[in-house]
């Protein structure tokens, strides 16, 4: 107990004892000592109901009372009830400012927020970008259901995938003619989701130059090249000797120009495509035909083993697929030495879905290089992709067919012990394969 409310409660004790004494003394002063200090002890009583009900009173008023004068225990009460009352105050002030300091902030962002009560997906607040954006007006819009508020936008699917639900990184506005935008889903509490939109109209617009510029330039470099490539063959180096060296490797520098182009040409080709058909994928067939370009490529330098261990086919493009995994193949023959492994396998997943996998024991990637090896022209070693042929686009293939089967790249390597590159395929993709169409591995 603090030494003043000590002192206080000591006062108060004496006080009450010198109270019934004095009415003991005055009560046999009179002949009549019980019933004295039995009058004392009651107006003692009533005395402190008084100072209770007068503290219960302070506790459930609104109005700020200052704290009576006095030394007594109930005055120390008083003055220690003002001062909790007075920090609530001061605290609850903070955190009204605080609030406000953050709502104007959220107000004055450029990107819409929307706060979503996750359980009925009913829009609790939103700040001044979501009306130029989507069209949400505060309070007209706050209880109504989310996905009604953004049509015709497709968000009912996306939204009950909750924390799970990936970015849509391009889709029209519901409310302005020629916007494009990105949505996230961020749960930030057990109660609210936060829906964060972003005005990615003049990214999509400079992205989509860059493919028709990247397009067009590759197509217009078709033709010279052909002429170029065209004449190289006509010259005869066993008519003039001495050219020979300079011959072989212009063709071999117009052979790559020309692979380049072509992969440019298929990179566009796949950033502008928006879904694949949904044909059956033979994958005994497909595998059959990745052992034939894997032995050709490898011309017995290597080991090779494929492996089927999944009686399934794929939906999707056999076309875009076939390139995908070739790129696959040609990447695992062209960094791994003579004499080392490579493997093809195709199984199911733990989830429910398929990988195809091409593991080789070739030169491994660094760690540091992982996160960028899939972007168009990255190159770990930038002499030994040129010295092997490559054009640094095969991943880039990967990724945008992958991306195209609703599928995803995973990337396991280790320097000096080799790679490996899954290609993982959800349920959705899957389908029992058909025991009328087989494929020889041969």
């Amino acid at each position: 107990m603090p030494p003043r409310l000590h002192a206080a409660w000591t006062r108060t004790l004496l006080q009450l004892g010198a109270v019934l004494a004095a009415a003991t003394i005055v009560g046999a002063l009179v002949g009549h000592a019980w019933m004295a200090l039995a009058l004392a002890a009651l107006g003692v009583i009533a005395w402190h109901y008084w100072k209770l009900y007068d503290l219960l009173r302070r506790l459930t008023s609104r109005s700020r009372v200052p704290p009576p004068q006095g030394d007594g225990v109930w005055q120390e009460a008083d003055r220690l009830l003002h001062r909790g009352q007075q920090d609530m105050r001061n605290r609850k002030r903070r955190l009204i400012a605080m609030l406000r300091a953050y709502r104007a902030v959220a107000a004055a962002l450029p990107d819409a927020v929307v706060v979503v009560e996750r359980n009925s997906q009913r829009v609790q607040w939103v700040n001044r970008a979501a009306t130029t954006l989507l069209g949400l007006q505060m309070p007209r819009d706050v209880g109504r259901p989310v996905g009604e508020a953004l049509q015709p936008l497709p968000l009912a699917h996306w939204l009950a995938q909750g924390r799970r639900a990936e970015p849509l990184l391009d889709v029209p506005s519901p409310f302005s003619s020629g916007t494009r935008l990105e949505l996230r889903l961020i749960p930030y509490s057990d109660d609210l989701w936060l829906l964060l939109v972003r005005d990615v109209t003049r990214m999509v617009r400079l992205e989509q130059m860059r493919r028709d510029f990247v397009a067009n330039v590759s197509h217009e470099l078709r033709t010279p090249l052909t002429v170029v490539h065209g004449y190289l063959d006509m010259l005869d180096p066993e008519e003039q000797p001495e050219w020979a060296p300079m011959l072989q490797e212009m063709q071999r520098q117009s052979q790559r120009m020309t692979q380049l182009v072509e992969d440019l040409l298929t990179l566009s080709r796949l950033e502008a495509q928006e879904g694949v058909g949904d044909e059956i994928v033979s994958m005994a067939s497909m595998l059959a035909s990745l052992r034939r370009e894997l032995e050709m490529l490898s011309q017995g330098r290597h080991a090779i083993e494929v492996e089927d261990a999944s009686d399934t086919d794929l939906v999707g493009s056999t076309r875009e697929l076939h390139s995908a995994f070739s790129n696959l193949v040609s990447n695992a023959v062209r960094y791994t030495p003579p004499g080392g492994r490579i493997a093809i396998r195709y199984a199911a997943t733990r989830e429910g879905g398929v990988a195809l996998s091409v593991d080789d024991s070739g030169y491994g990637i660094p760690a540091a290089h992982l996160p960028r090896i899939t972007e168009r022209f990255y190159r770990v070693s930038t002499s030994r992709s040129r010295e092997s042929g490559g054009t640094g686009l095969g991943l880039a293939i990967v990724k945008h067919v992958l991306h195209l089967h609703q599928a995803r790249l995973e990337i396991d390597s280790e320097v000096g012990r080799g790679s490996r590159f899954a290609c993982h395929f959800a349920a959705e993709r899957v389908r029992a394969r058909d025991p009328h169409v087989t494929g020889a591995f041969g």
